[in-house]
C-alpha cells in the first residue's frame, strides 16, 4: 500500500516561524498566520459581497488564504525586503515558489492531486480572489505590528507604516471597509473587548 506525505507536509507549517529578522514579543508561525489571513479573506469576500455587490466565493477565497504560505514549508520565510528588493530576485522566487507547489502537489494520489491544484497554482478566474488574499495578508502582517506595539516592542514601527502603504497601493475597497470597522479593536485588550460586546 502506498503512503502520501501532503498532509505530514503541512503539518509542519507550524514549524516555519514568520519574522524571522525581528525581535517579537510573541512569535508567529505560517500555520497561525495562514489562519488568520484565511478568516480575513473570508471577511473581505463577504465585504465584497454585501457592501459592492460582487459575486466573490467566501469560501474557496478562505481555502485559497489558508494554502497561500504553505510553499514555505519547504522554502523557509522569505523576509519581505529581500524578497521584494529588486524584481529579478522577486521573479526568481515565484519560480522557486511554483516549484515548491508542484513538489507538494506531486505528494497527493492522482485522485486529490486536481483538487488542490486550484489552491497552490495561481488560476486566471481567481485573479480577484487573490487580490483579497494578498490584502488579507498584509492585514494580518499589520495586525501583527499592532500587536508587538501594544506589547512595548518598537521593532516594527517601520513595518507598520511600510504595511499600511502597502494596503492603501492595493486599492482594494474591501480592504478598506475592514481597516475602518474592525482594525481599530485589535489594539484593545480582553476586558474592553468585553465591555464593547456587552
Amino acid at each position: 500500500m502506498k503512503h502520501y506525505s501532503f498532509f505530514a507536509m503541512l503539518a509542519r507549517m507550524k514549524y516555519i516561524e514568520r519574522w524571522a529578522l525581528m525581535r517579537n514579543s510573541v512569535r508567529e508561525n505560517i500555520s497561525e498566520h495562514s489562519l488568520e489571513v484565511a478568516i480575513i479573506a473570508h471577511a473581505l469576500a463577504l465585504i465584497g459581497n454585501n457592501r459592492f455587490g460582487k459575486h466573490y466565493e467566501p469560501e474557496h477565497v478562505a481555502l485559497l488564504g489558508i494554502y497561500h504560505d504553505c510553499t514555505e514549508i519547504i522554502t523557509g520565510d522569505m523576509p519581505t525586503p529581500i524578497k521584494y528588493d529588486n524584481p529579478e530576485i522577486q521573479s526568481a522566487y515565484k519560480q522557486i515558489e511554483k516549484v515548491a507547489s508542484y513538489r507538494l502537489l506531486n505528494m497527493l494520489p492522482d485522485y486529490l492531486r486536481n483538487d488542490y491544484e486550484a489552491y497552490f497554482i495561481e488560476q486566471p478566474r481567481d485573479k480577484e480572489a487573490h487580490l483579497l488574499v494578498k490584502a488579507a495578508d498584509k492585514i494580518s502582517a499589520l495586525i501583527k505590528c499592532l500587536e508587538e506595539a501594544n506589547a512595548g516592542n518598537q521593532e516594527f514601527k517601520s513595518a507598520e507604516e511600510t504595511t499600511r502603504a502597502s494596503i492603501s497601493a492595493l486599492n482594494c475597497e474591501e480592504a478598506e471597509v475592514f481597516l475602518s470597522d474592525f482594525l481599530p479593536m485589535y489594539q484593545m485588550n480582553l476586558d474592553e473587548l468585553n465591555q464593547k460586546s456587552e
